[in-house]
């Protein structure tokens, strides 16, 4: 029965995550994700209040400091609830799961991700952000959990009901049942380009409205379309999209890199976090474009991209952190937006009045407060022409003015920074550097992907196989998932084919054994995301669909193809196209959305493996 009990004290301050070390000061009796926290809630017949966030998420922070650092806030969920803290980049399996079940509940998504379970973790109620006070259509956290707390002692058999319907229908849909004998052919790939034709933003790239994510993975496959067949729609589709981003203020014009997505149609204004797997997903599509078409506006991004992760998110150990806060002293976008005095400040008046002109700063500001974005209005070329300057000109001061004012943006307050080091967004990175070292002739990228490489398989790998999630100051914790074994895997991959060395591909075979070990699904083909007896999950989920990054399964599928074409013999090909044909509805019915899957099924379609 359920009873009130004292407080067991905030536990995160031992955590390794920071995000979790960020709230181990609240009043709040935070705990982690771990045994002693689930057994407390069995054996006081405590509801969870299981909040997931991560340490650049600016809406995680204002509820933080809008509730769980309010000591009444913090009194009723101590009296009530064991309150769990979890970082969804460290627990990606826990994050995936609990927001298939928000978004099953709500219709919607988003972090922070707020989440009520029953002691034996089936969810009942969810949410994402609520405020402090009511407003329009969102109840206060307060209102929220005082209707939580009476479902719970007098509804209770509601309770469960809706936690058990829940909980059946994520083991429903965990994944798909045996796959399909129907062809895989290239109609797929034909289908693909026409549903992302209807969903096509011709007037500023990119898919749908606003927000806008870059969509890193559905670009390579327009261009890998193009590439197949001379379908220029691809190739327009992809280009428009490249252009945009690369000129908007999603593109860091002074540091280099991307931030997470645009607020509007545009791409003008982002949301300023930056991710190590966004920059290093698009310096690849970036790279592929460069290959594709010749432009120079491409290569520079793909430069500038990777300068950033070398610059601004290397370890000293070698690898690359993980994400960059998208605010400073509680203001989003402040170490990023100018006005044209402080340009002026750094540039002098000419220049300074140019670089206003060029980067679309303005008085009003296209901002908060009459600061600018910084974004490039019309391409170099026109403007130029506009000004009456040789474009070779332009760009020379340019270049000194970026510097110039680069350096006094790192005078200001640098947003927080999350240094734990992950395996899988740490071969993303590994897998740009190698490709952009080869095809660039860049010996730096090359190296820096090396070392990165080794530091993961010598601090973060027991043995040849036995990978680890997250790793930070010292300290590796967390079971590595699908998605780190296929990464990497293909990282290796990519680094055998820049530096010709065997070694490379002598891990990468070990890792995808490893990888087939602890996560196929024998009977009905694919790969789970979690390895076989996790009890602290109510659901094993095996997906296809591309969230952020293109799916475990995807990159799995391809990486297997690539290793059995070099020589790695029917094992590796049989399993992958067991995936494909596991998954070909999922390409079939929702193309958009396993642009991964699609990528592999090209490489299949040419014969590899």
């Amino acid at each position: 029965m359920f009873q009130p009990s004292r407080d067991a004290g905030n536990r995160l301050a031992g955590s390794t995550s920071p995000y979790l070390l960020l709230h181990a000061d609240n009043p709040v009796a935070w705990q982690p994700w771990d045994g002693a926290a689930l057994a407390r809630a069995r054996r006081g017949d405590r509801p969870i209040f299981l909040s997931i966030g991560y340490s650049a998420c600016h809406w995680c922070h204002v509820m933080a400091r809008e509730s769980f650092e309010d000591a009444g806030t913090a009194r009723y969920l101590n009296a009530h609830f064991v309150s769990i803290k979890v970082d969804r980049e460290e627990r990606p399996d826990l994050d995936a799961l609990y927001m298939s079940a928000v978004q099953a509940m709500t219709g919607r998504g988003g972090w922070p991700m707020s989440v009520f379970l029953t002691p034996d973790l089936k969810p009942f109620y969810a949410g994402t952000y609520f405020p402090k006070e009511d407003r329009p259509g969102l109840p206060s956290l307060r209102r929220v959990l005082e209707a939580v707390v009476d479902a719970f002692k007098n509804r209770r058999a509601e309770i469960q009901y809706t936690g058990d319907r829940v909980a059946e229908a994520l083991r429903r849909s965990a994944g798909p049942g045996p796959g399909s004998e129907t062809a895989l052919d290239a109609d797929l790939l034909t289908g693909a380009v026409r549903r992302l034709g209807k969903r096509f933003d011709a007037s500023h790239g990119g898919f749908g409205g606003a927000p806008k994510f870059p969509p890193a993975t559905a670009l390579r496959l327009l261009l890998a379309c193009y590439r197949r067949s001379d379908d220029e729609q691809a190739l327009a589709m992809a280009v428009t999209t490249l252009d945009a981003m690369a000129r908007g203020g999603l593109c860091d014009q002074l540091g280099g890199g991307f931030h997470r997505y645009a607020v509007d149609e545009r791409w003008l204004v982002p949301h300023f976090e930056k991710m190590l797997y966004d920059s290093a997903l698009l310096a690849a599509a970036y790279l592929e474009a460069y290959r594709t078409t010749g432009r120079p506006l491409y290569e520079r991004v793909v430069r500038d991209s990777l300068d950033w992760i070398l610059r601004d998110m290397a370890d000293s150990g070698g690898g690359f952190h993980s994400a960059l806060s998208a605010e400073t002293g509680g203001e989003e976008g402040a170490y990023y937006v100018w006005t044209p005095d402080q340009v002026r400040a750094v540039l002098g008046p000419d220049d300074g009045d140019l670089v206003c002109r060029y980067f679309g700063v303005t008085e009003q500001g296209n901002f908060e407060n009459g600061t600018s974005v910084l974004h490039v209005p019309v391409p170099a070329e026109e403007f130029a022409a506009k000004e009456g300057l040789a474009v070779d000109a332009l760009r020379d001061r340019l270049a000194a003015a970026r510097q110039a004012l680069l350096a006094a943006r790192a005078e200001r307050e640098p947003p927080a920074k999350d240094d734990k080091v992950l395996a899988d967004w740490n071969a993303l990175a590994v897998s740009a550097l190698a490709q952009a070292g080869c095809h660039l002739d860049e010996p730096r990228y090359r190296e820096a992907a090396e070392r990165a490489a080794r530091f993961v398989l010598d601090t973060m790998c027991s043995g040849d196989a036995d990978l680890l999630h997250a790793y930070r100051r010292g300290a590796t914790a967390v079971p590595a998932m699908l998605d780190d074994y296929a990464y990497f895997a293909a990282a290796l991959v990519d680094l055998h084919e820049a530096t010709g060395e065997a070694a490379w591909l002598d891990r990468a075979r070990l890792l995808a054994d490893g990888m087939i070990d602890r996560f196929e699904d024998a009977d009905a083909g694919g790969f789970f995301e979690t390895q076989a007896g996790q009890s602290d999950l109510i659901a094993r989920l095996k997906r296809g669909y591309d969230q952020a990054r293109p799916s475990g399964n995807a990159v799995a599928a391809r990486t297997l193809l690539r290793l059995a074409a070099l020589g790695d013999g029917d094992g590796y090909r049989a399993r992958a196209v067991a995936t494909l044909r596991a998954f070909r509805a999922t390409m079939a019915d929702v193309p958009e959305a396993a642009a991964g899957l699609l990528l592999a099924l090209d490489l299949y379609l040419d014969g590899a493996g």
